[in-house]
């Protein structure tokens, strides 16, 4: 939500964009059929019997000499310090939990690691592993798809079940990472004084070739989200994270400025370093082709052209290109079990809410076409509700209506917001008992109603202090922000009051993604001056709890009482339905594309692409050789071998306006016609990035 501001920006081009037509090297990936573990026995001769004795007498050395360095390894050092987690209650419990399951050998090398473990990551940096809620990595180079990591004694292996009702998302966001927003990244944005957005950000650094040009860009990614993160996370008792990404991770069209397909680099890193500490990952679609809300993390500030304007089909057209492009890769079963969720279009705004009902449900026929219906095909489908404290009807999920009856595992995501309601409060104490009577039971009703419901952005901004936090104009409704942006000052009474502020969000939210881990320094402070919005900070000084479990009850405890936690789900709402939605609300919302959009009553004459282009295809992540006793299927980044419906592109012989920039544009008088050519899905390459 932050980043919405007043800033207007409108593209300096006047061409309307094409699809790119620079072609990447194929990538060679491993072949399926090297999938089979066959591990390197040695059989003795027959009839040479004292060498079979001595095979097995030194066999069962080695299994004695296995199991007691297992048993000193697993009962003694991961287990280290066990005694001190905190209990739900607050109060001590053992983490004995499940332990790991795995194989050790020469053929796998499987290590695992608890409290106290040294990690050296693969850039050669060390750190020790902290976790005390019982909570063990797994790092497997013969396998690197082992899904046998826990985040904590609560939190489900990866390659156990995830019970919706039952497990808690305990998560945070990653924002900043691969997506930019001048108030977690100030640093970068200063650079540029021009820098309003992404779009105006990469514009400007491309042209500075002398100060590092678009390279920044991936030294950014490189350093600002690490494995260490990954790992700090799973120790402060979190199992979730969302993860938001770009478009252009996939790909950019003629006369869009973002770095294509780098950060997908870093999302793959990302994807490892998740599976390694055991947590699970919502991937957002956080920017779209035409902004899907004119906030400086849309791609570009200003104008929404995603199903309004113009280029309202257009752009949701291509919306839909990516998220076909995106769900192929995820649903391998390499992934599923990590990227169990997947969030089709972050903050939707700006348009009329009809046509994006119809969108969800067309993004809803596409992924489940590809993946099959049921539990275990595919990821959740995270459909956008409200953003403040309100949640505004924006789907039909909300309040009375019972939202996309039928469907397959569709998930509610609301971000509820106290930053944003213009009041500038100048103290937090009002605000501490207001999660707990503003927003538990409208979170249970969107459970009732709905379906699964997470918080999946939200912060202890009480009011809106923070630098940069509406745009790089850095302006604010609160009057005097110094108390609450030098965190360095903050006295004990004020974190006590953000410590409960923070426990009644927890307590109400039941499933929560906090936005964000982390805020970057500012030049002027050189310290993060967005304290309210990082989780990490607030961990690290008192303000936010270190289990966050410890939360539970605390509305209670301010005398509110909480509705009872909801888990009995409908069947199709958790996997075990058919896919088939019903006919009332098909006959609302089924039609795609829609009849009409804003004050467009005559959605039919607008432009719209082909799908006769290419089909980029992700590129999966490369490993090390694996040991001659093991091989492994790193997947090809393509699900569904029987989906080869061609990509988009524009309509030979049709024009079309700017796509940033046509909600001003005249509706066409007819529609425009062309004759297409086919062409193959094309993979895309990990790009390399050289020195400018």
């Amino acid at each position: 939500m932050p980043g919405g501001g007043n800033d207007l920006h409108t593209s300096n081009s006047q061409s309307p964009l094409q699809p790119s037509t620079a072609a990447g090297a194929a990538y060679d990936g491993l072949n399926k059929e090297e999938a089979d573990f066959e591990p390197n026995v040695v059989t003795p001769t027959k009839g040479n019997k004292r060498l079979r004795i001595l095979l097995a007498v030194l066999a069962g050395l080695v299994l004695i000499i296995v199991a007691i360095v297992l048993g000193v390894y697993f009962g003694v050092i991961r287990n280290k310090n066990s005694g001190s987690a905190a209990s739900a209650n607050g109060g001590s419990s053992s983490t004995s939990g499940p332990k790991p399951t795995g194989t050790t050998g020469p053929a796998s090398a499987v290590v695992y690691g608890g409290d106290g473990t040294q990690v050296t990551t693969d850039q050669g940096n060390t750190f020790t592993y902290s976790n005390k809620f019982g909570g063990y990595f797994v790092h497997d180079p013969s396998n690197p798809f082992n899904n046998g990591a826990r985040a904590q004694s609560w939190s489900p292996a990866l390659n156990e079940t995830w019970e919706y009702g039952k497990d808690k998302i305990l998560g945070v966001n990653l924002g900043g990472w691969l997506v930019l927003e001048p108030f977690i990244t100030p640093a970068i944005y200063q650079k540029y004084p021009g820098a309003i957005d992404e779009w105006t950000l990469h514009t400007l650094m491309a042209a500075d070739t002398a100060g590092g040009g678009l390279k920044q860009l991936e030294d950014h990614y490189n350093t600002f989200i690490t494995e260490e993160d990954f790992a700090q996370i799973a120790g402060a008792g979190l199992n979730w994270v969302r993860l938001p990404i770009a478009y252009w991770a996939i790909d950019t069209w003629e006369g869009e400025p973002f770095l294509p397909k780098v950060s997908w680099k870093y999302a793959l890193k990302a994807f490892d370093w998740a599976r390694k500490y055991g947590i699970r990952i919502l991937l957002d679609l956080h920017a779209t082709p035409g902004s899907q809300n004119g906030y400086n993390h849309s791609g570009q500030s200003g104008k929404v052209n995603l199903l309004n304007g113009v280029m309202g089909i257009a752009n949701a057209q291509r919306l839909l290109h990516y998220i076909r492009i995106f769900t192929e890769f995820i649903s391998q079963p390499q992934y599923q079990d990590v990227i169990p969720m997947f969030g089709i279009v972050n903050e939707p705004t700006g348009m009329d809410f009809g046509p994006l009902n119809n969108f969800d449900l067309e993004a809803h026929r596409i992924i489940r076409n590809i993946t099959g219906v049921g539990a275990g095909h595919g990821p959740y489908i995270s459909v956008q509700g409200g953003n403040s404290s309100s949640f505004p009807d924006h789907h039909p999920g909300n309040n009375d209506l019972k939202g996309y009856v039928g469907s397959d595992r569709m998930a509610m995501e609301q971000h509820p917001y106290f930053a944003f309601d213009g009041a500038g409060a100048e103290d937090v104490v009002p605000y501490i008992t207001r999660p707990c009577s503003n927003w538990a039971d409208m979170m249970d009703t969107s459970q009732r109603t709905f379906g699964f419901t997470s918080a999946a952005e939200f912060s202890l901004g009480f009011n809106d202090s923070g630098f940069m936090l509406h745009s790089v104009a850095d302006e604010h409704t609160t009057a005097d922000c110094t108390q609450w942006d030098e965190w360095e000052n903050y006295t004990p009474t004020q974190k006590s009051n953000l410590m409960s502020f923070a426990m009644s969000n927890f307590d109400a939210l039941q499933n929560f993604f906090f936005w964000t881990w982390k805020i970057g320094p500012n030049t002027i402070a050189n310290s993060p001056r967005s304290p309210l919005w990082s989780y990490k900070l607030g961990l690290d000084n008192g303000w936010i709890p270190k289990n966050p479990r410890d939360a539970i009850g605390h509305c209670a405890s301010l005398g509110i009482a909480q509705p009872e936690p909801f888990s009995a789900y409908q069947p199709w709402q958790t996997g075990d339905g058919s896919g088939v939605i019903n006919a009332a609300d098909q006959a609302n919302y089924g039609t795609w594309p829609p009849t009409s959009i804003g004050d467009i009553p005559n959605a039919t004459l607008l432009p719209t692409y082909t799908a006769t282009g290419p089909i980029p295809t992700l590129p999966p992540q490369t490993y090390p050789a694996p040991t001659p006793q093991a091989t492994f299927d790193a997947g090809d980044g393509w699900f569904d071998d029987a989906d080869t419906i061609p990509g988009i592109t524009t309509v030979a012989g049709c024009s079309y306006p700017n796509a940033w920039d046509a909600t001003a544009v005249p509706v066409p008088a007819a529609v425009c016609t062309g004759t297409p050519t086919r062409k193959k899905r094309e993979p895309i390459p990990l790009p390399i990035i050289t020195p400018m």
